[in-house]
């Protein structure tokens, strides 16, 4: 394999401390295919949780071991580590111990992204990965076989010995990745090509959110500029890139814009200009939801910008079929759908629900908080958006926030958010734990009602929407 377009500086073996995380699992499978040895460890293994997702990193030749320290046995191994690792992790103990170099997930992508001949770079506060998705799937279409890693499981990759391909490693020179602003690690990448989505509050405060994304894109050759939000649009106008390429599903001035729209149930069609060309092209995306209509007109600009022609984007774009956990139907039973989403944000949460409401049937949300620190930090955020957008039938369930272990303050729960929402008029409350919620769910669903389990971080979340399917299906009406 020419490992040329994407050179990792150390040589020896790798050991990925928890490795069964969304960044994690793709960046060593990406270095496994280029011909390292990798190993590593994660608290889900030892907990017992989603046994299929090791069984595959198994079968990949990934040696696993318990987080205990017990996997770092020569000094030759680097580690690598989520940004926020605590030094007591034992795993890092270990590697202190034995004189291990250790490096950061971002700082180890980052060598990927800086060193590959063509890399697109894709950040935002929202459709990071759905937009990764598209944009690896048009240049897989066209053959240009590039490598990607993303945060979530591409549906277009899928095989029966594959179920877990949030990564692809091809032998073109294009990388493609999705990059994270949350932890300021966004600031390590110089890609050719830099997508930005959105701008929103999500994990820092805004003037240092701006000032990220104002950097990362400055840095590019060609910057894609959503201008449908109001904080991109006002990036646009701020820098002066000959490369600067936009995008906007109201304003017909965009770079990429789009005409005679048309949404159905089941998808959504329009007609993309190209105002430097005037070409006209028919985009059909099967999935619905403005958001991910303004995700394939990033993706269309992307390819382009990749020397992809407009129709050749288009028509690769029909056929992509989606990521795992965003909007995805989970199945109907009793004339109740489930339907798992990746949802945590007040942005994500409310494109979610404004594309739901665009169908009949009562919302059934349970919604499962990422962290205590995001309540912290946008709890007023998350009360206007829930009370504003949830429906005056629906339903909100919280159990508490997702919590793996470590010193986070704990203080402030779920039932913030919840009497919150209820003080404003809405329907929600706080459970003790999810199986209440899962209880409640089950005690609530009418025929014509649509659940949907939500949250991030937690894989078992989709296992849990499945139990709601069989449960609802089993119910006596």
């Amino acid at each position: 394999m020419d490992n040329s377009n994407t050179a990792l500086t150390h040589t020896g073996p790798y050991f990925f401390c928890g490795i069964g995380g969304s960044g994690m699992l793709p960046l060593a499978l990406i270095v496994k295919a280029r011909g390292h040895d990798v190993e590593g460890s994660d608290r889900s293994l030892d907990a017992g949780r989603t046994a299929a997702k090791f069984d595959f990193l198994r079968s990949r030749g990934i040696g696993l071991h318990p987080q205990d320290g017990s996997g770092l046995t020569s000094a030759d191994q680097l580690l690598v580590t989520s940004a926020a690792v605590e030094d007591s992790v034992p795993d890092v103990v270990a590697a202190k111990r034995l004189g291990c170099p250790q490096v950061t997930r971002p700082q180890l992508l980052a060598q990927l992204v800086n060193t590959a001949n063509v890399s697109v770079a894709v950040g935002g506060t929202s459709g990071k990965s759905t937009t990764t998705g598209m944009i690896g799937w048009i240049l897989y279409a066209a053959r240009r076989d590039p490598t990607v890693m993303n945060g979530a499981v591409m549906k277009n990759f899928v095989a029966a010995d594959a179920p877990f391909t949030s990564a692809i490693v091809g032998e073109g020179d294009i990388f493609v990745s999705e990059v994270d602003e949350s932890d300021g690690s966004i600031a390590l990448y110089n890609p050719t090509i830099a997508v930005l989505n959105n701008i929103a509050l999500d994990h820092k405060s805004m003037d240092e959110l701006r000032r990220l994304f104002r950097s990362f894109v400055a840095k590019a050759q060609v910057a894609v500029l959503n201008l449908d939000n109001d904080e991109t649009r006002l990036l646009a106008d701020e820098i002066d890139q000959a490369g600067k390429l936009t995008y906007s599903l109201t304003d017909s001035t965009a770079d990429f814009s789009i005409s005679d729209l048309v949404t159905q149930v089941d998808g959504q069609s329009c007609i993309v200009t190209e105002k430097s060309t005037g070409e006209r092209a028919r985009i059909c995306l099967q999935a619905p939801g403005r958001h991910n209509l303004s995700n394939g007109l990033a993706a269309i600009a992307a390819a382009r910008a990749c020397g992809l022609g407009l129709r050749e984007a288009t028509v690769a774009l029909m056929n992509f079929v989606g990521i795992r956990r965003r909007l995805e139907v989970v199945g109907t039973a009793n004339d109740i759908t489930v339907i798992d989403d990746f949802g945590h944000n007040p942005d994500k949460i409310a494109a979610t629900l404004a594309t739901l409401h665009q169908f009949p049937g009562r919302l059934l949300v349970m919604w499962q908080p990422h962290g205590y620190g995001p309540i912290r930090q946008m709890k007023d955020q998350f009360i206007e958006m829930f009370a504003r957008d949830l429906g005056p039938q629906d339903v909100l369930l919280m159990p508490e926030p997702a919590y793996f272990g470590g010193t986070v303050d704990r203080s402030m729960g779920s039932n913030v958010i919840a009497e919150g929402v209820t003080a404003r008029g809405g329907t929600a409350a706080a459970l003790h734990d999810r199986s209440a919620c899962g209880d409640r769910l089950v005690e609530l669903a009418r025929p014509g009602d649509v659940i949907v389990v939500m949250g991030a971080r937690d894989d078992t979340l989709s296992e849990f929407a499945g139990d709601i399917l069989r449960r609802v299906g089993e119910k006596s009406f």
